[in-house]
């Protein structure tokens, strides 16, 4: 048990719109026993207030618990939540079906070739593929990288059609629907053989770059890379590169490392690139669900209990 103040009254900057209906969002802790309000900038905080907000701002160390409403978090100074003695939580856990569910679309997408029709519909064409060119996803082999919430809801869905599903995690431990789990410093063996590589994971030190030249030139020709993690995670100059010399088949990108990706962007141009806006967690309930978790992390609070996704 911690002991804190008694939390009375739950601020939402106005921020969340960047991501969800910030009235809606409010409207969504009419149960609360906290009432929540929406603000803006240049609010004072004190022990009593908790803020749900999209992006970091200096008044939020004076506040008694901070959540960030998106999984990641690196715009926020931990250290500085650390120092002032203020938890920060943020919104990760929630995002296994709606994200899992878009690396999926990729998939299927780029096997079936729902893209590509839809391309050709824009034009008014009655377009056949190469008959070599479709596939089904069934029975191919698939490498998640990342087993966490996300990647293990990927595994799930994956393994569920059939097909071949090995990972990448830290632990060797294994994880329902996957085959097979290799450690990070196996990552090459994991990705040689894969027609689909799924990143999952998250974006830190050691992740940054985690596909770059050396992976693109092991991997099959045939292969598509799907990014749902962070843009980062991947070298895009060496994706690009991949793509023109013909070292992988495609891919399906949510994130980018600039965003929104520029128009002069040569990723735009790729018949077998599919460009999401990075929206893998968007659905109409995505307020619900973020609501749900900070109404679960109100009542934690209140009982000093230890809270939810804590990361500093």
């Amino acid at each position: 048990m911690v002991d804190r103040p008694d939390l009375e009254q739950l601020y939402v900057h106005e921020s969340v719109e960047s991501v969800i209906p910030k009235e809606a969002f409010v409207d969504a802790f009419d149960d609360l026993p906290a009432p929540a309000e929406l603000v803006g900038d240049g609010r004072e905080y004190g022990p009593t207030d908790a803020v749900a907000t999209y992006v970091p701002r200096p008044e939020f160390l004076d506040a008694g618990w901070v959540h960030c409403t998106r999984a990641g978090y690196d715009e926020f100074d931990t250290d500085a939540y650390e120092r002032a003695g203020v938890p920060l939580t943020n919104s990760s856990g929630i995002h296994g079906t709606t994200v899992s569910e878009v690396a999926l679309n990729f998939m299927l997408s780029l096997a079936r070739l729902g893209h590509r029709y839809r391309d050709h519909q824009n034009e008014g064409e009655w377009w056949e593929p190469p008959y070599e060119r479709p596939f089904t996803i069934e029975n191919e082999r698939v490498c998640v990288v990342g087993l966490g919430t996300i990647g293990e809801a990927v595994a799930t869905r994956c393994d569920a059609l059939g097909m071949e599903v090995v990972g990448v995690r830290r632990s060797d431990e294994p994880v329902p629907g996957v085959d097979e789990v290799f450690t990070p410093d196996r990552l090459h063996d994991a990705i040689e053989t894969a027609r689909f590589v799924v990143l999952t994971v998250p974006h830190t030190p050691s992740t940054d770059g985690l596909l770059g030249d050396a992976e693109f030139e092991l991997m099959r020709e045939d292969a598509y890379v799907i990014n749902v993690a962070r843009g980062p995670v991947v070298d895009e100059d060496a994706l690009m590169t991949a793509l023109e010399t013909n070292e992988i088949a495609g891919a399906g990108l949510d994130v980018f490392e600039t965003e929104p990706l520029p128009s002069e962007s040569p990723l735009w141009e790729f018949d077998d690139v599919i460009v999401f806006p990075h929206k893998g967690s968007a659905t109409n309930r995505y307020h619900l669900d973020i609501a749900e978790l900070i109404a679960e992390n109100v009542e934690r609070y209140r009982s000093g209990d230890l809270l939810k996704n804590r990361v500093a």
